[in-house]
């Protein structure tokens, strides 16, 4: 199974709105910096136990992470370093938002909440690690139960209609299943190398 939503009919929704940000001068790493930072407003709106607004920010924020590739692909500047930027911001921006969930309920001493928050950040750097390693070593790697794409709208939604401990248990569940899932893929291919030859 390739991914629970289909990532190509939404990057389609994000081409035109790249098209309207590159014509008025706007870059893709501008983009991604302004993707960051309506995160970290989330995440903010997420410690005050705000859910809904946070949840809203958080869709919205994260909407600009498909228009900030689309303007790249658009503008025909995409690089080496906007693609390992836009991924190293992506894990700022979801880290930022789980912390502030952790932070609302270590305040309010959720035991629980806050070890699934730990565990929910550590099977989302697993997922984009796992791909991270398997591409440094020639094994191209979309695949995925549970990427980020899915991870935002599903905690996005789980914000919005206050549902923040179930949603929780379905992404530390889901995250690290996905991690899982990667590697055993990577070893598939793997498997498949010629005899002797180096990566």
């Amino acid at each position: 199974m390739q991914n629970i939503l289909p990532h190509q009919k939404l990057r389609r929704f994000a081409e035109p709105v790249a098209l309207a940000l590159a014509r008025a001068g706007i870059t893709a790493n501008q983009v991604t910096v302004l993707g960051v930072l309506g995160n970290i407003g989330a995440a903010v709106l997420i410690a005050r136990g705000d859910f809904l607004a946070g949840g809203l920010v958080l869709l919205a924020a994260s909407a600009l992470d498909a228009v900030d590739g689309a303007i790249a692909r658009a503008t025909g500047h995409a690089t080496p370093f906007g693609a390992v930027f836009d991924a190293v911001m992506d894990r700022i921006s979801e880290a930022a938002v789980l912390l502030g969930l952790l932070f609302y309920f270590t305040d309010r001493g959720e035991q629980q909440e806050s070890v699934l928050c730990f565990v929910a950040v550590v099977g989302s750097m697993m997922v984009s690690y796992v791909r991270a390693r398997a591409e440094s070593h020639g094994f191209p790697l979309t695949e995925g139960l549970f990427t980020r794409t899915e991870r935002v709208i599903l905690l996005g939604i789980g914000l919005i209609i206050d549902q923040a401990t179930i949603t929780l248990w379905i992404l530390a569940v889901l995250t690290n299943l996905t991690a899982a899932q990667r590697l055993y893929l990577v070893w598939r291919k793997a498997q498949k190398e010629p005899e002797g030859k180096e990566r």
